[in-house]
């Protein structure tokens, strides 16, 4: 008897295994890094001078990019494929905000942060710190950068991680956006982080 029933509790609990529905496949186009335990937090200034942490954008989708104002590609580039995806939003584009932290604070002053990253969007926050702090933010997000080309003490090119991170509305950290995402599959993504309950 008893060995019946244990072979009944073991069929049960396959039957049950095998009912659970298996994994559904990510529907964003970048990267899910949904229950990541890096890129928790930031604490930053923003080009106005207002300090600012992940929770000031509570409601709000996050896009933060690490580069530098002195890039000859890749920041321009990703600024403006994200104002371009912006703008296919319509007036969802209010619920997301784009934050673009400088690995170069020795060049990147407030006051060129406040002119170079409106220019794409005037919604778009350029961030600074110390180099210090930087170099504490840029491990807790796994970021990489490194001067090269170096001609002078303010004449140089910068290699640097050039994915974006988003997080949702709640604060917590979603997707990896890689660079290159063109405007639409970074609209498309956004999209779907904001209709996600």
């Amino acid at each position: 008897m008893k060995s019946w029933l244990l072979a009944a509790c073991v069929m049960a609990t396959l039957t049950l295994a095998g009912c659970q529905p298996a994994p559904q496949p990510s529907s964003f186009l970048a990267t899910d890094i949904t229950g990541a335990t890096f890129a928790r937090d930031f604490r930053l200034t923003d080009h106005h001078g207002q300090v600012r942490t992940l929770a000031d954008f509570k409601g709000k989708a996050v896009a933060v990019f690490f580069g530098y104002i002195h890039c000859p590609d890749v920041c321009p580039t990703t600024l403006s494929d994200f104002a371009v995806a912006l703008r296919q939003l319509g007036p969802q584009a209010e619920q997301v905000q784009v934050i673009f932290i400088t690995v170069d604070p020795q060049r990147d002053t407030p006051e060129l942060l406040k002119q170079f990253v409106p220019a794409f969007n005037p919604g778009f926050l350029g961030m600074y710190s110390d180099e210090a702090t930087l170099k504490q933010l840029v491990k807790e997000y796994k970021v990489v950068y490194q001067k090269t080309a170096v001609k002078a003490v303010d004449d140089y090119l910068i290699d640097h991680s050039a994915g974006t991170y988003v997080y949702d509305q709640k604060g917590n950290l979603r997707l990896l956006m890689p660079y290159g995402s063109s405007p639409d599959a970074i609209a498309q993504d956004l999209r779907t982080l904001l209709a996600a309950p």
